[in-house]
């Protein structure tokens, strides 16, 4: 079992950002991912644009560079590697964390490939890994799906699109312009206000013209293996379908931070515990990074407001004494 001044969960920007700042400072550090570098970004659809441009992606100072302002999916896979590698960060790729237990001073971390003591532990775990569900039968069909990547699979397909933000706007444009009849179901009355502000006029001309079908103020009531049945204003309507696209959304592993013994606050937000001086949970040592400290409001936190969370940690594990360090 190896001892470090400090284990970082997640192996994202943040994540990465706190390793950097760790290093810097010459703390003892691991950083354990789950998935490959920036696993997150991995998973976002293929033509993914940023809404922040180059510069607010920057960690630690050091440029990226990318053909537009704003930079694309792959361009932030690059960056973020050519970090990683040229700094020799101690990153643990597909090493998925199980558990972790405070004992005394120490925090044991048990993976599924094996176990750690650190005195301080960073969580910077982010929120794409569990979807809001909508919750109505069908659900489960294998022509559900609550991620998006690639708008080919849909080409000639019936496809529903659930969700008004930036993640169900992207795919229902891609999906048409690859020739899917697509339709859109949003909860509220428009398109969402946050929606990138170059795409936006794009989805609205779409809908107007009568190329994208647009449900507003409508649920799905059920999921069919042929149809989707939604709740609309004049009442329920039921369309052919092949695909369903549910991006409504993402939440943090909220049973992880509360077995951590994380206090959540008891309203819907379920905004973590921590004191935004030092980033340190009400549990002494233990940090949080990143958009998991939002809670539900996973909107107020992104890479460009977030990355000064690394600095911010680690001045304070700095601050309390000698290093383990060798």
């Amino acid at each position: 079992m190896q001892d470090f001044d400090v284990a970082i969960i997640g192996g994202g920007p943040i994540g990465i950002a706190c390793g950097l700042e760790a290093k810097k400072r010459g703390l003892s550090y691991i950083i354990i991912e789950k998935g490959p570098i920036v696993n997150s970004l991995f998973n976002y659809p293929i033509n993914m644009q940023f809404f922040s441009s180059s510069e607010k992606l920057e960690i630690d100072g050091i440029p990226f560079i990318s053909k537009e302002a704003k930079p694309k999916r792959n361009e932030a896979l690059e960056y973020y590697r050519r970090i990683v590698t040229s700094n020799n960060l101690d990153i643990h790729l597909f090493e998925k964390v199980i558990s972790v237990e405070k004992e005394g001073d120490w925090f044991q971390l048990d993976t599924d490939k094996d176990r750690y003591r650190a005195k301080n532990v960073v969580l910077a775990t982010g929120f794409y890994d569990l979807p809001n569900r909508i919750n109505v039968p069908g659900e489960d069909l294998p022509k559900v799906s609550h991620y998006y990547k690639d708008p080919h699979f849909y080409a000639s397909q019936k496809l529903a699109v659930i969700g008004a933000s930036n993640s169900a706007i992207d795919a229902a444009l891609e999906c048409w312009r690859k020739g899917a009849e697509v339709t859109l179901i949003i909860r509220g009355p428009e398109v969402g206000p946050r929606v990138k502000y170059w795409v936006r006029p794009d989805i609205i001309n779409r809908i107007e013209e009568g190329s994208i079908k647009a449900y507003y103020n409508s649920t799905v009531k059920e999921i069919t293996p042929k149809e989707i049945i939604i709740d609309t204003p004049e009442g329920e309507t039921i369309l052919e379908n092949d695909f369903v696209l549910a991006l409504t959304g993402y939440m943090p592993n909220f049973a992880f931070l509360e077995k951590l013994g994380i206090a959540l606050s008891d309203d819907a937000k379920r905004i973590p515990s921590y004191d935004p001086e030092t980033m340190e949970t009400n549990v002494p040592g233990l940090f949080l990074a990143g958009v998991i400290c939002g809670g539900m409001e996973t909107h107020k936190w992104f890479i460009e407001n977030s990355r000064i969370h690394a600095p911010i940690i680690m001045d304070a594990i700095g601050k309390r004494g000698a290093s383990i360090a060798k």
